[in-house]
Formats: structure tokens, C-alpha cells, sequence
């Protein structure tokens, strides 16, 4: 799972994807953390993409760097505790003036029965289940 997260950290931007009904929806996302042995994601209550993930939990982040690729599937779990939302602003000090652990707007997932596969176009595809 630390490869995966640094990985994800080095891209600073990944692309994550969610349904709204059959309608695919794809955005920039660059909240990533690492509470209690799960790898999280970070959002607001108040953004259509909160909504969707409640809706239908199955996610999928892709994250390219250049040469090579990471796409991730998973269940995206919340986590409603404030341990889990100030663990996460922790690490973003830039979104503190926007999201505060416990303000009722602050949602956390964590990515649970995860595989991850990394890829280019020299290498050999290599999966990692989480």
C-alpha cells in the first residue's frame, strides 16, 4: 500500500472516477492518505461526487507520471470519525481554510478490496490487492 500511496503523492493529481446512474463521471482529486493501515481519500459533503460515491461506492482512480500508470478499483468505505478526517488535513494544510475535521462538510473514504495494477508500455503489468 506505500507504493501505491507515493506513487499517487508523486502525481499529485489523479483522476477518479465514480457513476452518477449509467453516467460515468471523472474528476481531479489529490487528497490521498494513509490511517491505520488503509489507504483514504478526501472530500466534501456538499460536492455532487459525495453524492455519487454514496450512491454507488465502486470507484476507480487512474495517475500517470510520465511513463508510467496506476489504476485503482475499489469500494470506497466512509469513515465518519474526526481521527480519521484531522489525519488526513494533517498532511493538506492548504485545505484547512476550506475543510476542518468534525465541520460536518469534511468526508473521508478508505479504498477497501482495492487492486491496484500498475502499467506502461515496457513493463509487465503488476496487480496488488489491498
Amino acid at each position: 500500500m506505500q507504493e501505491i500511496y507515493d506513487f499517487l503523492k508523486k502525481c499529485g493529481t489523479y483522476y477518479l472516477a465514480t457513476t452518477e446512474g449509467s453516467q460515468p463521471r471523472v474528476r481531479p482529486f489529490g487528497t490521498v492518505d494513509i490511517f491505520e493501515d488503509k489507504l483514504y481519500i478526501q472530500t466534501g459533503k456538499v460536492k455532487n461526487v459525495s453524492r455519487q460515491i454514496l450512491a454507488n461506492p465502486q470507484i476507480e482512480i487512474c495517475a500517470f507520471d510520465g511513463g508510467h500508470w496506476l489504476r485503482i478499483e475499489a469500494t470506497a468505505v466512509l469513515d465518519d470519525r474526526v481521527e480519521a478526517q484531522k489525519h488526513m488535513l494533517d498532511g493538506y494544510p492548504n485545505l484547512q481554510a476550506m475543510y476542518q475535521p468534525g465541520d460536518g462538510n469534511t468526508q473521508v473514504f478508505y479504498l477497501k478490496d482495492a487492486t491496484a495494477t500498475f502499467a506502461s508500455f515496457t513493463d509487465e503489468p503488476r496487480v496488488i490487492h489491498f
